[in-house]
């Protein structure tokens, strides 16, 4: 599996329809907030989006003219959907020795059995055959945004997600090891653990640590010791400073700040400047109209010298739990 900042083909995403996924928000203003992200791929790769059905596809397609995105770079695909967090349940794509572009069909349960959502396990599927491309299919459970790679044999992820039993049934860590090696062609697994409040996924990594090289790592961190999600991040971020890469070589690991508390009195959601997305030319980046915003970004900025960051509003999104890297999937170049 290639890092991401390596060259992409195209990147997929699903169009947001369904109210239930952002209940009690105005879908116009999720639509508003994706149509930024859309709009700033199409003008550097290609993007493929699902649409549940024809008369959605008129809407999109609308809606994408409009808001005067690069239809050149946009195809359509009528694929339907439950949700739009196709980082989850779409292909996970890898790079064969040939160069040639395949890819994982892993099973989706949403979640953990969260939701009876089964379009989008079936959406993946599609995906994988319709794309033309040779896909395998591991029978396990494994979302998209629970794994991150350098490219070059090292992977994380966390034992509160993939090894949960809501997933594959008590799975062992050594199966899992093995079952990960195998099908994304890596040697190492940095293993976290944890998630943080308003979290449904069990703990993806896209929300906690993430490559921006490969030898270095941002982690999100809370510097408010009386926050909920403090203890949790002090652990990750301590364990990756004491940990190696595929060749035993120690990774770079950089602090990134929290958003603080972002949600109503209620309900917290899980808000993280690490969902972030690493696009051909460009790096996307979540967030919240907090003051936390800028030095996020001032932290991102010189560790991508040839993309320039860009700050995409997700206080309406994030009130589906997910983020701009959960709507995402970037699917590599290849031969």
């Amino acid at each position: 599996m290639p890092a991401e900042w390596e060259p992409h083909s195209s990147t997929w995403l699903t169009w947001p329809h369904n109210p239930e996924t952002w209940p009690g928000q105005d879908m116009q203003k999720v639509e508003e907030e994706f149509l930024a992200i859309i709009r700033h791929l199409a003008s550097d790769e290609s993007v493929h989006i699902l649409v549940n059905d024809e008369e959605m596809e008129k809407t999109a397609e609308t809606l994408l003219e409009k808001n005067g995105v690069h239809m050149g770079n946009i195809s359509l695909h009528d694929i339907p959907t439950n949700d739009s967090w196709i980082r989850d349940y779409g292909p996970n794509f890898i790079v064969r020795d040939n160069g040639k572009v395949a890819a994982n069909d892993w099973d989706f349960d949403s979640w953990g059995r969260k939701y009876k959502w089964e379009l989008d396990d079936l959406a993946g599927t599609v995906i994988a055959e319709e794309s033309g491309l040779h896909h395998f299919k591991p029978e396990i459970v494994l979302e998209g945004g629970a794994i991150d790679v350098n490219g070059l044999g090292t992977c994380l992820t966390t034992e509160s997600c993939i090894l949960n039993p809501n997933r594959n049934d008590g799975i062992s860590r050594e199966e899992m090891e093995r079952i990960l090696k195998d099908y994304l062609g890596v040697s190492k697994i940095i293993w976290l653990n944890g998630a943080m409040e308003g979290d449904d996924t069990d703990g993806h990594i896209d929300n906690l640590a993430r490559f921006v090289n490969p030898q270095t790592i941002v982690c999100a961190v809370e510097e408010d010791e009386f926050d909920a999600n403090f203890t949790v991040l002090k652990k990750n971020f301590d364990r990756l400073k004491t940990t190696t890469d595929q060749e035993d070589n120690p990774l770079k690991v950089i602090a990134l700040p929290m958003p603080g508390y972002v949600g109503s009195q209620k309900e917290r959601l899980p808000a993280s400047y690490a969902n972030f997305y690493i696009a051909n030319k460009s790096v996307l980046v979540p967030v919240y109209d907090h003051p936390n915003d800028k030095r996020a970004l001032s932290i991102l900025e010189p560790l991508f010298p040839d993309r320039e960051i860009i700050p995409i509003s997700c206080r309406t999104l994030i009130w589906g739990l997910g983020g701009i890297h959960c709507l995402t999937q970037q699917q590599p170049a290849g031969v």
